[in-house]
C-alpha cells in the first residue's frame, strides 16, 4: 500500500495543495431527506449522498498520510487513502475497483458501517488535530453509487476453477463476504439461506430508509455474476444435514447464520399481544412489506409505541413505528443518553423525527386490557452506579420509585442469541456459554477442521463491517487450510 503512495499521479496530488489549505476545508454535510417528509414513507432513503463535487472537495482533506493510521481502522483492510485520492483525482470507477478488492459490498458498507467508531476515528484530523475526520463513509457510498449508476456491468475478471465445492450457511454479510473471496480464490461456492431472500440481516433487519434493498440486490448480483451460488429456502440441518452435503461433494463449510433468536426480559405479562420482538418487528416491516395496506403479513400499528433498548437495532424500529403511524414513538432506556450504543446519526435522526428518549427508566411489568392485548407498562426509574465490565456505567433502580406508561405496542429490543440450530446439527463443534461457536482468532476455524465460523454466530451480535472482516479471515484460512 505504501508503494501505491509512490505513484506519480498521488505525487502530484499531494504537491496540488497545501496541507494547510486540505485542513482548512470544511467537512462535508450530508444532504437529508426532510423530516416531515421522510416519515411518511417506509422506503425513501434518509440520507441523500453527495454530488461529484461535494465528494471530491472533501476527498481534498485527506492528506494521503505516509503512515495512514485509518487502514488499521478498517476490519477488511480498504486501502482507504487510494480510493479517496482517486476520487479527488475524478477517477471513480477505479474508486470503486479499489472498494471492491477488499470490500463484497461497499455500497452497504458506506450507509450503514459505524465508520466514526473505526476507520474515521483512526484518521489523521482525529488523532492529531482533533478535528472532525475525513468523510470516508460517505465518499464509500459515493464511490459505490457512482460505479453502480455508470458502469453497472464492469468487467468479470477470468478465475482459475480449482473444482473444491464449499457450502457458506447463512446469506448475511459475513456469508456474502466470505464467499465473494472465496470464489475469486478460484472455490466452487454455494450460499444456503433459509428464508426466500438473499441477505440476510440486510433485508430482514435494516429498514429501507437507511438501506434500501435495491442496494443490497446490486451487490448480491455482482456476486453472482462473479459465479457464487444462491439456494433459497434451505436450512442446513433440516433441509439437509451437514453429512449429506459433505456426501454431495462440500469439502467444508462456514457458518455465517447469524443471531436470530430473540431475547426477552422475562417479566410480567410480557406474553400480551401487542408485544413483539424487534426481531419479528423489523421482519415483518422489511423483508414481508407489513407496512404496505396491501400486505398479506400485517403488523400492529400502534399509537403510542415503546421500544426496550437503546442500540441500532431499537432506533430501526422506533422510527420504523413513527413510519407506521406512531404519534407517540418512544425509546426507554435503562441508561443515559451518554451511554445510548446506537449510532449518533441514528439517535440525531431519530430526534429529528420526533422521538422521544426516556433514559433511566427500565420495565418491570405490563397489564393488558380485557382482550389480553398490551395496555400500560410499570417502569422503574433508574439511576447510574459504578462502572461495568463493559466501561458504561451500571444502571441501578432508584427503592421505591415507579412511573406508570400507558402503551399499545412494546418492540423489545434488549439483545438476541445465535441461532440454535447449527450448534445442535454439529454437536462437535464447541460452543460458548451463550451458544456462540467458538473459533479462533484469526483462523474462524473450528475445533472441527473442516467448519469454519463467523458474524453474529461467532460474535452474538455485531456490526455488518465486523461480520465482513469475520468472513474475509475465514476465507483467507480456508484456503490455507485447502492448500495445506
Amino acid at each position: 500500500m505504501l508503494s501505491d503512495r509512490k505513484e506519480l499521479w498521488r505525487e502530484e496530488l499531494r504537491k496540488k495543495n497545501k496541507n494547510k489549505d486540505r485542513i482548512a476545508i470544511e467537512r462535508v454535510v450530508m444532504p437529508e431527506v426532510a423530516p416531515e417528509e421522510r416519515v411518511k414513507h417506509q422506503d425513501v432513503e434518509v440520507n441523500c449522498g453527495l454530488s461529484v463535487e461535494a465528494a471530491q472537495n472533501e476527498a481534498v482533506r485527506c492528506m494521503d498520510c505516509s503512515n495512514p493510521t485509518c487502514i488499521t481502522g478498517c476490519p477488511v483492510g480498504i486501502n482507504i487513502p487510494k480510493f479517496v485520492k482517486q476520487i479527488e483525482k475524478g477517477d471513480f470507477i477505479d474508486a470503486a475497483a479499489t472498494l471492491k478488492d477488499k470490500s463484497a459490498l461497499p455500497a452497504v458498507c458506506g450507509r450503514v458501517c459505524p465508520q466514526e467508531k473505526q476507520c474515521e476515528s483512526q484518521c489523521f484530523y482525529t488523532l492529531k488535530l482533533k478535528k472532525p475526520a475525513v468523510a470516508i463513509g460517505y465518499l464509500e457510498r459515493f464511490a459505490a453509487d457512482y460505479a453502480r449508476e455508470n458502469d453497472p456491468n464492469p468487467a468479470i475478471p477470468e478465475i482459475k476453477q480449482n473444482g473444491i465445492k464449499i457450502a457458506a450457511v447463512g446469506s448475511g454479510p459475513a456469508s456474502l463476504s466470505f464467499a465473494g473471496d472465496m470464489i475469486k480464490k478460484g472455490y466452487d461456492v454455494t450460499v444456503f439461506e433459509a428464508l426466500h431472500e438473499i441477505g440476510g440481516v440486510l433485508k430482514y433487519g435494516i429498514p429501507e430508509f437507511r438501506l434500501p434493498n435495491e442496494i443490497v440486490e446490486f451487490e448480491i448480483e455482482n456476486l453472482r455474476k462473479m459465479g457464487v451460488k444462491f439456494e433459497t429456502n434451505f436450512v442446513v440441518g433440516r433441509t439437509a444435514s451437514f453429512e449429506d452435503l459433505k456426501e454431495q461433494g462440500y469439502k467444508a463449510f462456514f457458518v455465517g447464520s447469524g443471531a436470530g433468536l430473540p431475547r426477552f426480559m422475562g417479566i410480567p405479562g410480557e406474553n400480551l399481544n401487542g408485544i413483539f420482538s424487534a426481531n419479528e418487528y423489523l421482519t415483518r416491516v422489511n423483508l414481508m412489506g407489513a407496512y404496505r395496506d396491501d400486505s398479506e403479513t400485517p403488523v400492529l400499528k400502534g399509537k403510542r409505541v415503546a421500544i426496550i433498548g437503546g442500540g441500532n437495532t431499537a432506533m430501526d424500529s422506533v422510527r420504523t413505528a413513527r413510519r407506521l403511524g406512531a404519534e407517540k414513538a418512544m425509546i426507554v432506556y435503562r441508561r443515559s443518553m451518554d451511554e445510548i450504543p446506537a449510532r449518533g446519526e441514528e439517535v440525531h435522526h431519530a430526534i429529528e423525527e420526533g422521538v422521544e428518549f426516556m433514559c433511566l427508566h427500565n420495565p418491570i411489568e405490563y397489564s393488558g386490557d380485557e382482550n389480553g392485548r398490551v395496555k400500560s407498562m410499570k417502569l422503574q426509574v433508574m439511576e447510574l452506579g459504578e462502572p461495568d465490565d463493559s466501561g458504561r456505567r451500571r444502571p441501578m433502580p432508584i427503592e421505591g420509585k415507579f412511573e406508570e406508561l400507558p402503551v399499545d405496542l412494546v418492540i423489545v429490543s434488549v439483545g438476541v442469541s445465535p441461532n440454535p440450530l447449527i450448534p445442535s446439527c454439529l454437536p462437535s463443534v464447541r460452543t460458548s456459554k451463550w451458544g456462540t461457536v467458538l473459533v479462533g482468532d484469526e483462523t474462524m476455524q473450528s475445533d472441527v477442521e473442516e467448519v469454519f465460523a463467523g458474524g453474529d454466530i461467532v460474535r452474538g451480535g455485531a456490526t455488518v463491517i465486523l461480520a465482513m472482516g469475520d468472513g474475509r479471515k475465514a476465507a483467507d484460512s480456508m484456503d490455507a487450510y485447502f492448500k495445506k
